[in-house]
């Protein structure tokens, strides 16, 4: 039964139909095929409803709007600036720096395809322009544009506590420590290759000091939305409010780099993204629906019970499922057609559901550097026209595998992703 829906959604997007139709067409063709034909139709704008009503994801237009308005008041260029001051002197500086600003352009947005083009545009020709070879340089863009989604603030872990009924606050908790860890592997991997570079001549303290003033402004944005919430001055929904007040007031009266003009295009990108994540939340809640009157969870949950199966073979066979997933879907569709299925199964096998949050979204990464779909890959692309999309797989393949390490690193150690949940309650 799944695997004839799977086959269906499969064709229709390669029909060219987008996932949020094709996700709805199946749930609707189910319904009509296994519920009582027409007379189950009502319930569609029942599940709509509930899908979208929960309090929890007002928060995604608001990080949604922060990102535009980020993007737009070219925020990231100061952090690209800062890190190239700081940072460009040492061994394979310039990719360091270019990692360093996406990490902290990131915890900003939430956004890994608005990371991806912000730091992208400025470091992708600076670094060809002194050298670096071509594969590293696109590998680096792509790869460290995913931090958007595993440092918090992150929409994807928003999607994850609406679904799951987790805090999203231990969520985001459960982010920092390995999105930091992953930021230094990145790092360390940029000076490995990148190592025997002519150095940058140093930048003058005076430079630095005078970048980082400039740049402040937007280094506290992590700290006042990420902070306020562990601190319980606001909820994470709450802090978006905030973070964007904040960043409208940084973009208009400190860099001033938006305008009253701007707003117009920053709300309409805004909502064309809200609407599109909305659509696939709807589509995937009708898709499940189907599923779950087949009760198709509850055999899956047989499955796995009556097997016997080791739980770390079922674990190595759901990032399987979410691998190949990637290669095909984008990241809010996969999260949101899956979760609800593997949430009761990984909870029945004892895994650490705050943990499991941090698997998934590191899965996700990887979504977004695997071909033939990958997002990141076609950002890249578009931004850099020059450089063929064979050239920015190559120079993304080794991050994907120093992802999938910290994967299973996570499995040896779980207190990275656990710790800091637990200490800060």
């Amino acid at each position: 039964m799944l695997l004839g829906f799977s086959l269906l959604i499969l064709l229709l997007l390669m029909a060219g139909m987008p996932v949020a139709f094709a996700l709805s067409l199946s749930g609707v063709l189910g319904m009509f095929a296994f519920l009582g034909g027409v007379s189950a139709f009502p319930q569609i704008p029942v599940i709509a409803y509930k899908t979208l009503d929960d309090f929890v994801l007002t928060a995604v237009p608001l990080y949604i709007l922060m990102s535009q308005i980020l993007l737009k008041g070219r925020v990231g260029s100061e952090l690209f600036e800062l890190g190239s001051k700081w940072l460009g002197h040492l061994p394979g500086g310039l990719g360091v720096a270019t990692v360093f600003a996406c990490a902290i352009f990131a915890a900003i947005s939430g956004s890994s395809v608005a990371t991806a083009v912000t730091i992208g545009a400025m470091a992708i020709p600076e670094m060809l322009s002194r050298g670096y070879k071509r594969t590293v340089v696109l590998g680096t863009v792509a790869a460290g544009g995913t931090l958007g989604i595993l440092i918090p603030p992150s929409i994807p872990m928003i999607l994850y506590g609406a679904i799951t009924d987790e805090s999203v606050g231990k969520l985001f908790l459960s982010g920092v420590v390995p999105g930091t860890l992953l930021t230094l592997l990145f790092i360390a991997y940029v000076v490995f290759m990148s190592g025997d570079m002519e150095r940058q001549a140093p930048a003058s303290w005076e430079e630095r000091w005078a970048i980082l003033r400039h740049a402040i402004w937007g280094l506290l944005l992590p700290i006042i939305v990420v902070g306020g919430i562990y601190t319980g001055a606001f909820t994470p929904t709450e802090a978006a409010a905030v973070g964007t007040v904040y960043s409208l007031i940084i973009t208009f009266f400190v860099y001033r780099t938006v305008k009253l003009s701007d707003l117009p295009e920053i709300l309409e990108d805004s909502v064309k993204t809200t609407s599109m994540i909305f659509a696939i939340m709807i589509g995937a809640m009708l898709f499940g629906f189907i599923l779950t009157a087949l009760q198709v969870p509850q055999a899956l949950m047989a499955v796995v019970t009556e097997s016997g199966m080791n739980r770390w073979l079922v674990f190595l066979g759901v990032n399987f499922v979410l691998l190949v997933l990637g290669c095909v879907l984008e990241t809010v569709s996969i999260i949101l057609i899956t979760l609800p299925m593997l949430y009761p199964i990984m909870r029945h096998l004892g895994f650490d559901l705050i943990w499991f949050n941090v698997v998934l979204l590191i899965n996700m990464e990887l979504a977004l550097i695997s071909p033939p779909i990958g997002m990141n890959l076609f950002v890249i692309k578009g931004i850099s026209p020059d450089s063929k999309i064979q050239e920015i797989i190559r120079g993304s393949l080794p991050f994907a595998l120093i992802m999938a390490a910290e994967i299973a690193l996570l499995c040896f150690a779980p207190g990275l992703a656990t710790w800091l949940p637990q200490v800060l309650k």
